[in-house]
């Protein structure tokens, strides 16, 4: 099983009328579980719920993509709420997140244990930005890496940083226990904004650990790093986008659904893959992210085939 560890919440999408809203299920974490959940790949969210009826919506939501959410951890406090502005310059989120059930999770909140079924944890989004709660999470990783291959997308909010030198340590320590990296261009310059080469900057993450780094350019596709430079670089399929709501948690769950038909769910495994096959992996995550472009909000295919 991936098992998928982060934020879930409502977006609040604006309607034709200008004071109207309608709330959509999402989150970075959760909305890549679901796009696994929907090929048919077994999937499990480890999140903060709410019991009121957004938490109701968001289970709801996961049941339906084939999720499993029997590490879903309940409370009565409220959900997240992320209200979207759509803008020429792109879009920017508003968040509702004090006191949340997602934000409050602690140490004692997250599984003693693991069985060996779950090979695979995902982690990412502003549940690493967000504390306590991102202190949780990293823990919870420190304790569960070993023989376990672990992907991370830090998908930087910086409206959640309250405190950036403690953040950029937490993801240094991320880092270190992670063997795939997805980072869009945009956190790679918030990450390193100085005048070096991409391939430095990259080559610096993959320094504190992961073996891959898949570095994602909008429109432009996909390079993917490792240690010895630049492997490819795979281009996106041209496409009548209506929406990117979504497209990188999008490519996060077509890599991950990519490596698990390639039976290439371990450590060993991905650090012997042949770059033919990770190029194969990387091309499907790119069709499955354009594919989810061409549909408003984050709503990913089902039993998506290239």
């Amino acid at each position: 099983m991936i098992l998928c560890c982060g934020e879930s919440l409502i977006d609040m999408i604006p309607t034709d009328r200008a004071d109207a809203f309608t709330p959509h299920v999402g989150g970075s974490v959760f909305n890549t579980a679901i796009g696994i959940g929907r090929q048919s790949v077994e999937v499990g969210l480890l999140s903060g719920v709410s019991t009121d009826l957004f938490g109701r919506q968001l289970e709801e939501a996961l049941e339906e993509s084939n999720v499993d959410t029997s590490y879903i951890i309940r409370s009565e406090r409220p959900t997240t709420l992320a209200f979207v502005n759509v803008s020429a310059d792109g879009v920017t989120y508003t968040f509702y997140d004090e006191n949340t059930a997602g934000r409050l999770l602690g140490p004692e909140d997250m599984p003693s244990s693991l069985p060996k079924t779950v090979d695979l944890l995902f982690f990412g989004g502003i549940s690493l930005a967000a504390e306590p709660c991102a202190d949780a999470y990293l823990g919870f990783l420190q304790r569960n890496k070993d023989n376990r291959l672990v992907m991370a997308d830090p998908n930087i909010r910086c409206s959640f940083i309250a405190n950036e030198s403690r953040y950029r340590d937490r993801l240094g320590d991320l880092f270190s226990c992670c063997d795939i990296i997805k980072i869009s261009n945009e956190d790679l310059e918030w990450l390193d904004p100085s005048e070096r080469g991409t391939d430095k900057k990259v080559q610096n993450i993959i320094s504190q650990g992961p073996e891959i780094v898949c570095l994602t350019l909008g429109s432009s596709g996909v390079e993917v790093y490792d240690r010895s430079g630049r492997l490819f670089v795979t281009l996106a399929p041209e496409v009548q986008v209506v929406d990117t709501v979504g497209a990188g948690d999008a490519f996060n769950a077509g890599l991950l659904v990519g490596l698990d038909r390639m039976e290439a769910k371990s450590k060993e495994r991905l650090s012997s893959l042949p770059v033919t096959q990770l190029e194969g992996a990387v091309a499907f995550a790119t069709a499955f992210a354009t594919d989810t472009v061409t549909r408003p909000g984050s709503n990913p295919p089902w039993d998506f085939k290239v």
